[in-house]
């Protein structure tokens, strides 16, 4: 956990820190994230998903309110539903039956949520890249990374990238699913993240990478999907 300044921030592990024992959590190996303001005690969760009664509890246990859930994408083990038939995934839903908050999304990934967990309109608050949204006075700046899905976004908090599975530390977000698409992944690689600094630390969405975080600096040098620099190497690289 991170309390700098006034920034609360969480990095949880399925199946480590949460949803201990809950079937498919562990193989999983999502995280999720708490960010919040630890003076007026609001925070929202990143990706809530596989079991949002423990999501609360470590929220409510640092003395800190869920106001606000903020999604990446609309994949199952990031918000829940059926994940490929190998289990059905705690989420948005469960999520809003408990404790109805605003659910932060892009406005492309909005009838992907929808449809798949079969939410309403007024469930889902559509955004824009480069909108903000706050938990207290900790501002969250969105960005749309297209490419892994059509309305993929990651979230810039101070000198932290929380990028869902755009990026990871070794690799990137696959582009072959529905929705995927190659040249959009590479455009939000090398074009729509190459604006943030070297120091700025990228937490990903899934631990598939021995350290948990690392510096976007380390990350461009040492992650493959960096060395492609054109679109054309990027076409041959993914075949």
């Amino acid at each position: 956990m991170s309390t700098t300044d006034r920034l609360y921030f969480r990095q949880l592990l399925a199946g480590r820190d949460f949803a201990r024992g809950v079937h498919g959590a562990a193989d999983m190996v999502n995280f999720v994230y708490l960010i919040g303001d630890t003076e007026s005690r609001e925070c929202v969760v990143v990706d809530p998903a596989w079991k949002i009664a423990d999501l609360a509890a470590i929220a409510g246990r640092d003395g800190m309110k869920l106001v606000g859930a903020l999604a990446t994408h609309h994949h199952p083990d990031h918000v829940g539903g059926d994940l490929m038939g190998m289990c059905d995934v705690e989420g948005l839903p469960e999520l809003l039956r408990t404790n109805p908050m605003p659910i932060h999304c892009h406005r492309e990934e909005a009838p992907w949520i929808r449809r798949s967990l079969g939410l309403g309109a007024t469930d889902l608050t559509p955004h824009e890249s480069g909108d903000v949204v706050r938990a207290g006075d900790v501002e969250i700046r969105l960005m749309h990374t297209p490419g892994h899905t059509p309305g993929s976004q990651c979230f810039v908090v101070g000198n932290r990238l929380v990028a869902g599975d755009t990026l990871f530390l070794e690799g990137c977000g696959r582009t072959d699913f529905p929705g995927g698409d190659s040249d959009e992944m590479y455009r939000s690689l090398h074009q729509r993240l190459a604006a943030l600094p070297d120091d700025t630390v990228l937490y990903p969405g899934h631990l598939y990478s021995r350290e948990p975080s690392a510096t976007m600096g380390e990350t461009r040098r040492r992650n493959h999907v960096f060395r492609m620099k054109s679109i054309e190497d990027w076409r041959r690289f993914q075949g």
